[in-house]
């Protein structure tokens, strides 16, 4: 018997974007295109009649724009919306504020451009559209993993022994669909005197700098966008940028990140997997691996690699998770010290790093 495809509506008012948008999405055998719409209100016409899996929605559209839309969509038939947004500043501010009030993640509009260009937003759109269709209970079954680069392409397995301890603390996090929400929640716990934290969230190009910024105006602590050399220091929390590795160094005893480029890792970039392999080579035993929310299995390997120089790693349990896959992944492979609901993973990590 085949299996059930996932249905997409796509909401865009640009012909050439709804075109592209399909031929991305047909080439993924899991993932069906029924219905396109040029504005939300040929989107309800439509919803009348059947209710997709996931809807694609852009954020800027005539008639009605993608955030009125989509609280009446929360409000009245909730479902999984994915934002479709231009990579202009305000693109990410209104995206932001679409995550805020229940999309579940967001894509750049794709446009034309080199081949590696398209071939990656292929690779990340479809994964988007998956773990979107995942958040619903029914839609929670393994999906198929395309053959992938490891953390090996950006740097090498960390040999012996960690550096040895130091006064100075880190605590590393990684996460995907649904962490942004999460992310809030952890960095909203954090006082002003909270360890130098670094955060890898799958999130395009651009939207990082927004992220951060609405994150600063809410917390206690410092939250930006990692640039290359920046230290991490305490009341500093680093968001690596959207579309650039983020790797933790050691100078003495002091804490910096390297921010470079590099092939897609576990189908990510940044990836999850990069930052916790350079924590483990850089930190070992002076880290705290946090592992939250997010589809696929990237930062298991390096939550592992972790865990084996020492550091203490921690796993968002599955009632609190949006999507259980990285936690998941992290727990089954074995590189997990303890499992937790989200509300109590920032007080854990402070006193481990006491």
């Amino acid at each position: 018997m085949a299996k059930r495809k996932i249905k997409v509506m796509i909401v865009d008012d640009s012909a050439l974007v709804r075109q592209t948008l399909r031929e991305i999405l047909s080439t993924d055998p899991e993932i069906e295109v029924i219905a396109m719409a040029a504005d939300p209100y040929f989107a309800a016409r439509y919803l009348s009649k059947e209710m997709p899996d996931v809807i694609t929605l852009d954020v800027e559209m005539p008639r009605m724009d993608g955030l009125t839309f989509l609280q009446k969509l929360m409000s009245q038939h909730p479902i999984p919306v994915v934002m479709c947004s231009s990579l202009t500043e305000q693109g990410s501010q209104t995206a932001m504020k679409a995550l805020e009030y229940g999309a579940v993640d967001i894509i750049v509009k794709p446009r034309l451009g080199t081949k590696q260009f398209l071939e990656e937003a292929k690779i990340h759109i479809c994964d988007v559209i998956k773990a979107a269709a995942r958040v619903r209970p029914r839609q929670i079954t393994q999906l198929k993993v395309e053959e992938k680069h490891t953390a090996d392409v950006i740097m090498p397995k960390p040999t012996g022994k960690a550096l040895p301890k130091t006064t100075e603390k880190v605590i590393v996090v990684g996460a995907s669909t649904g962490g942004t929400e999460a992310l809030r929640l952890f960095l909203e716990a954090m006082p002003e005197n909270a360890p130098g934290i670094v955060i890898v969230q799958h999130m395009p190009e651009h939207f990082t700098a927004a992220f951060a910024q609405r994150l600063n105006g809410l917390c206690r602590i410092e939250v930006r966008e990692a640039q290359d050399g920046d230290k991490v220091m305490v009341g500093r929390a680093l968001i690596a940028p959207g579309n650039h590795h983020t790797l933790l160094k050691r100078s003495g005893a002091f804490y910096y990140v390297e921010v470079k480029d590099g092939p897609l890792v576990c189908r990510h970039r940044p990836s999850v997997d990069v930052l916790f392999r350079s924590a483990a080579k850089f930190a070992g035993p002076n880290a705290v691996g946090i592992i939250m929310t997010g589809m696929g299995d990237d930062g298991a390997r390096g939550m592992l690699e972790m865990k084996q120089q020492g550091a203490y790693t921690i796993a968002q349990d599955e009632a609190t998770c949006v999507v259980f896959g990285m936690p998941q992944e992290a727990i089954a492979l074995g590189g997990v010290d303890e499992v937790l609901p989200l509300g109590a993973i920032a007080s854990r990590a402070l006193r481990l790093c006491a």
